[in-house]
């Protein structure tokens, strides 16, 4: 428990008075949204993703990046990009995640963009494999403030590990995780907040009890259980889970699956948040993998022109009319509710 106050304090520290008045008013234009049925939008962002490359070191079945599946342009996030946006947006800006596509620490300049956002005040937080968090890595990523650090585990052994993460080696992570919790005790630091991910699919379901005790053995401070997303979900697939409640997918009754969550026309998502690509491109969410619905590029323009133009609220028009007519929200299962 004094783990989770910890990483809440630290959270709580980010906020200013300009930022809790941002956060305000963008509750307040989604509700007001909600209520008048057409697109209002006060405020800028207060939380960005941002993709530090799109290359990978594995070949899991369901991310484009580990099928070498992309049709838009591969590459490195620039640090002078990175910076330049950040200026931009950093009074307002709460909580940066440095994952979208990719594994950051394929990046070299990872961690020098995340000791920058720190600098700024943000809370941050980054998704990683663990395969580079070698002992060096593990040190610099102390060093940089990283304050939040998800390290997928999709398995307690190898053997069902690799089932979905393809050319990994589970004790490379598991030791890059000690490396980690290494140096977090010798530089007496309470960041980053660690935590295992654990995928459920239906090969590693059974495993759910065990990554609990792997987490406590290594010193891992929190383990959270994530639903996989589906690509081919509609005639079933081996990887949904048996276990009804980790699967975002039900059967039909004429035998066919579907999303098991309501389609609401309304999400929260496009009011508080967006996706910023390793190129500079500005798509809805997270589920826009190959970024198919660019809002804006900010290489010929301003966040808060974007932000406010005329393709954000088109896309934003289109969804309170119906999210069932718009192709990465058909398979969503996030978003909907503030807070979510």
């Amino acid at each position: 428990m004094k783990l989770y106050f910890n990483d809440t304090l630290n959270f709580l520290s980010k906020l200013t008075p300009r930022r809790i008045w941002n956060a305000a008013q963008l509750v307040s234009s989604f509700y007001v949204t909600k209520w008048k049925k057409k697109p209002v939008q006060w405020g800028l962002p207060m939380t960005i993703s941002v993709e530090p490359t799109t290359a990978c070191n594995l070949r899991c079945p369901e991310c484009p990046s580990g099928l070498r599946a992309f049709t838009r342009p591969t590459g490195n996030l620039k640090e002078d990009f990175f910076r330049e946006t950040i200026d931009e947006l950093y009074k307002d800006l709460l909580y940066l995640i440095f994952y979208f596509q990719g594994e950051p620490y394929i990046n070299p300049n990872f961690l020098d963009m995340v000791k920058y956002a720190n600098e700024k005040g943000i809370y941050t937080i980054t998704s990683t494999n663990g395969h580079f968090l070698n002992d060096e890595n593990a040190r610099k990523t102390i060093e940089s403030g990283l304050d939040r650090m998800i390290i997928s585990v999709d398995g307690t052994t190898q053997e069902v590990y690799e089932n979905y993460r393809k050319a990994g080696k589970l004790e490379s992570v598991l030791q890059g995780a000690r490396n980690v919790v290494k140096w977090k005790k010798k530089m007496n630091s309470k960041t980053p907040h660690l935590i295992f991910q654990f995928l459920v699919v239906r090969p590693n379901e059974h495993q759910i009890d065990d990554v609990y005790r792997l987490a406590e053995e290594i010193g891992i401070d929190e383990v959270k259980l994530k639903t996989a997303q589906v690509y081919d979900y509609k005639q079933g697939n081996e990887l949904i889970p048996t276990i009804k409640k980790y699967a975002r997918y039900s059967e039909n009754e004429d035998g066919t699956w579907g999303v098991k969550n309501e389609l609401l026309n309304h999400c929260w998502k496009l009011w508080h948040s967006c996706v910023i690509t390793w190129d500079g491109m500005v798509v809805p969410c997270c589920f826009d993998k190959d970024a198919d619905h660019r809002l804006g590029d900010l290489k010929t323009e301003t966040f808060k022109e974007l932000w406010h133009g005329p393709a954000y609220n088109s896309f934003r028009t289109s969804l309170l009319q119906g999210r069932d007519q718009i192709d990465i929200c058909t398979n969503c299962t996030e978003g909907c509710k503030v807070w979510a």
